[in-house]
């Protein structure tokens, strides 16, 4: 597993399965806060990044979504640090099985019910911020998706919402999204919130996301 730092707050750690994966390490005033969780293998070198950051002991899991790449480590990482898990609340019927998720005929826990709280709101849908990261609901890929805007260092954690390939915005993976329509329309995130960094799971950052947002958005029109 590779470990990098991404700006003053934020590491990635990856892996290379097929496909890249990447989840997120942001250290705050009470500790760490671990952005997805990724394969179950992963679990192991997620704590021990955690431990040598020396940043404080790891505090919450956030979830981007409930899809099995990015909850398949918090139950190993939860039988060795019982901490709270996030997601949505729009997403937690279909992660914990309840609901088949879009384009699914099965339903498939990815969590067992009671595991992930819903994100807490502010009021009229807004999310409320958390460990420095203001979350925004992006559905699309998934119903419940959320990005995490680390509003200090300008980077966006933003899961599955899009793909990259050298440092240039991809959609998602069709085959798992739900919406892609949606998916796109949610992407316009960027020009709204201008991040200097985009973080993504499967493939490299880019680099100030919002000058390619327009091209992305008349392509898939």
């Amino acid at each position: 597993m590779r470990v990098e730092r991404v700006s003053a707050h934020i590491w990635a750690v990856s892996v290379w399965v097929l496909i890249p994966i990447r989840v997120w390490l942001v250290a705050g005033d009470d500790g760490v806060t671990l952005v997805d969780a990724g394969l179950s293998f992963m679990a192991e070198g997620i704590l021990r990044a955690i431990d040598r950051l020396g940043a404080g002991p790891l505090r919450r899991i956030l979830l981007t979504h409930g899809h099995s790449d990015h909850t398949g480590a918090i139950a190993p990482i939860l039988r060795r640090r019982p901490v709270p898990v996030y997601a949505h609340e729009r997403e937690i019927p279909y992660m914990t099985g309840q609901l088949p998720y879009p384009r699914r005929r099965r339903p498939a826990a990815g969590l067992a019910p009671g595991v992930a709280e819903p994100l807490a709101e502010e009021g009229r849908g807004v999310l409320a911020r958390v460990a420095g990261l203001r979350p925004y609901l992006t559905p699309g890929h998934s119903p419940g998706h959320v990005a995490y805007y680390h509003e200090r260092d300008r980077v966006l954690l933003a899961g599955d919402l899009f793909t990259s390939r050298q440092g240039r915005l991809g959609r998602p993976m069709a085959i798992f999204t739900a919406d892609m329509e949606e998916a796109v329309r949610s992407g316009a995130i960027v020009a709204t919130l201008q991040p200097e960094r985009l973080e993504i799971c499967h493939g490299g950052p880019v680099l100030n996301p919002a000058a390619q947002i327009s091209q992305y958005l008349a392509a898939a029109g």
